[in-house]
This record gives structure tokens, C-alpha cells and sequence, in this order.
């Protein structure tokens, strides 16, 4: 096995922390996105926000934000970041709702993780609100869209 390419694998082959420590400070910002399929009746409750649970789209955008600020908490061997911002969008579509996730920060590392846990667990929460009606629920497409850094 080449190590070499893998950033988080030492050079025994066990799983290492990457030391970020002489990277400069740069502005991060990344961007993802992801999407639920729901049946009709789902979405008309959803826009009518009729779900017994309350309204769905809001709560899986906190949900989404509050993800991203814990995700050094969830993923093995992710630095905590000092996140200066995190924006969750839901957007209700005839076929279900998408997902998006933004965040920055100044920092030393990437910030994708925190985008894709954020869409990640917004989804996660609109499954779980809407469970009780639609069984067939289908998350997908969870993706990085960009990622950018700037030196500062």
C-alpha cells in the first residue's frame, strides 16, 4: 500500500491526524448539496406545513447548521474549525426538497466535511419527520460542489 497518497494514514498504515499546524491561514469556503425524493402527499404537507412534527424545511436547516458546527465530534480525525459562517437552504421541489450547505472560516484545513455533514444531517431530518406518512423516502446525491481557499 502507497501511503504516501493517503493524508490520513501514517507510515506504519494506521489512521493518523494530519498536522495542519504549519499551513498557513487561509479564508476556506465550501459548498454542497444533496436531495430527497418524497411522494406528492409528502410535499403537499410539507408546503402546507400540515406534518404532525412541525415545519419540516426550518428544522432540518438548524439541524443542518448545528451538524456542521459538531462535525469535528462525529468524523474521526477531522480538526475542529472556528466556523464563521454556515447557511442551510431547503428548497421544496415537485419531486422532493434539495439540500445545499455553505460554510467559511479561517483556517488551516479544509472545510468540506462541514458542508457534507451539514447537508447530510439536514436530510436525515427531514426523513425522520416525514417517516411517519412516506416510507419511501430516497436521500441522494450528496456531493461537494466546491470548495476555495484565500489566502488572508
Amino acid at each position: 500500500m502507497d501511503t504516501k497518497k493517503l493524508t490520513h494514514i501514517n507510515e506504519k498504515g494506521k489512521a493518523n491526524m494530519v498536522d495542519v499546524g504549519d499551513k498557513p491561514v487561509q479564508q476556506r469556503t465550501a459548498v454542497a448539496s444533496g436531495s430527497i425524493l418524497l411522494s406528492g402527499e409528502t410535499i403537499r404537507l410539507i408546503r402546507e406545513n400540515e406534518m404532525k412534527k412541525g415545519d419540516v424545511l426550518t428544522v432540518a436547516e438548524i439541524a443542518g447548521i448545528q451538524a456542521a458546527k459538531e462535525t469535528s465530534r462525529l468524523i474521526p480525525l477531522c480538526h475542529p474549525l472556528q466556523l464563521t459562517k454556515v447557511e442551510v437552504k431547503t428548497l421544496l421541489t415537485e419531486n422532493g426538497v434539495d439540500v445545499t450547505a455553505m460554510a467559511r472560516c479561517l483556517g488551516q484545513t479544509g472545510i468540506e466535511m462541514e458542508v457534507l455533514t451539514g447537508v447530510s444531517v439536514a436530510l436525515l431530518t427531514i426523513y425522520d419527520m416525514c417517516k411517519a406518512v412516506d416510507k419511501g423516502m430516497v436521500i441522494s446525491n450528496i456531493h461537494l460542489i466546491e470548495k476555495n481557499k484565500t489566502d488572508v
